[in-house]
């Protein structure tokens, strides 16, 4: 991880509370765990964070944490309730209200007999308060944050754009994107604890979940050594390696063994073939005692960081 990167970031965290994370329309496992696993941090050091997707989680993502926090719109769910209906000039004469029983009466009285718009056309917006910092989270062109882009609420805010995708633009007050990570989640795992985070068993599932998905548990060659790394990291965070796809499991030897005989290719052989032995003369596994442990080989280890941008 580049420190003038992280130094960045870290000032801006440092110095700015409120705080709003969005991803592109339809994102993967990994980008929405990403940024999930980053948006349950940000609220655990008591920031003021919302996260939003312009398009509606699919089903495929119901499993990370915090996916219900998922929002339309990067409105905070502070600040005041705003009630909009379509205007047409000269409809309206006057917007009056009265109190009764514990209760506000906004009334907008029509110029004529009636109004060109109904209930269905009112919309309550609680919040409105705009955020001084955005981090986009996967998403190569800002463009495919849709409806979300709102000039008004984001005009002094400060954009952090972390991707992993070769064809990210590169748009943003600080660029945290690099193709040498095989995953998003990867790439914000690092970031998160070169800024000194503690990743508690939420964000490590969700992140860990995000690595399999993208590196197809481990078995893509694009799969860096920080994905392992870092993947390790995790599962000693509380996290658990969630196979993807059907790869058979044993709960014993016994059925290891007898697994092992039904996958055997049949011999097209005579039944009278005699078997060669295995020699094992060469085979020290099971004798070889006298060979030593490093001293260190049980330590706890410590995640440092990486140096891929």
């Amino acid at each position: 991880m580049d420190n003038t990167i992280v130094q960045k970031i870290k000032e801006e965290l440092t110095n700015i509370n409120d705080i709003a994370i969005a991803v592109g329309k339809d994102p993967s496992i990994d980008e929405m765990a990403a940024a999930l696993s980053l948006f349950l941090l940000l609220k655990k050091a008591n920031k003021k964070v919302v996260i939003s997707c312009p398009t509606q989680p699919i089903v495929e993502l119901s499993n990370l944490v915090g996916i219900n926090k998922v929002q339309n719109n990067l409105s905070s769910q502070d600040g005041d309730l705003v009630v909009s209906f379509p205007y047409v000039e000269g409809e309206i004469e006057k917007v009056s209200y009265t109190l009764e029983n514990g209760k506000l009466n906004i009334i907008v009285k029509a110029a004529g007999n009636s109004l060109s718009f109904d209930e269905k056309d009112v919309i309550f917006t609680k919040g409105g308060q705009g955020f001084k910092l955005l981090f986009v989270v996967g998403t190569p062109v800002l463009s495919d944050l849709g409806h979300l882009i709102q000039p008004e609420k984001m005009r002094d805010a400060k954009i952090i754009n972390i991707d992993n995708k070769r064809e990210n633009q590169g748009f943003g007050d600080i660029v945290a994107v690099s193709p040498a990570y095989s995953s998003v989640s990867e790439l914000v795992a690092d970031i998160l604890l070169s800024l000194g985070f503690q990743v508690d068993q939420d964000s490590a599932q969700n992140l860990l979940s995000g690595i399999i998905y993208s590196t197809k548990n481990f078995q893509d060659p694009k799969t860096t050594p920080i994905a392992f790394e870092i993947a390790s990291f995790l599962m000693r965070n509380g996290a658990i390696r969630q196979i993807r796809n059907s790869t058979p499991t044993y709960s014993n030897e016994d059925n290891f063994h007898q697994q092992q005989r039904h996958q055997a290719p049949q011999s097209t052989q005579s039944s009278n073939t005699t078997s060669t032995p295995i020699d094992n003369s060469q085979s020290n596994m099971s004798n070889g005692s006298n060979q030593q442990a490093p001293n260190d080989w049980l330590a706890p280890k410590v995640y440092k960081g990486s140096s891929n941008f």
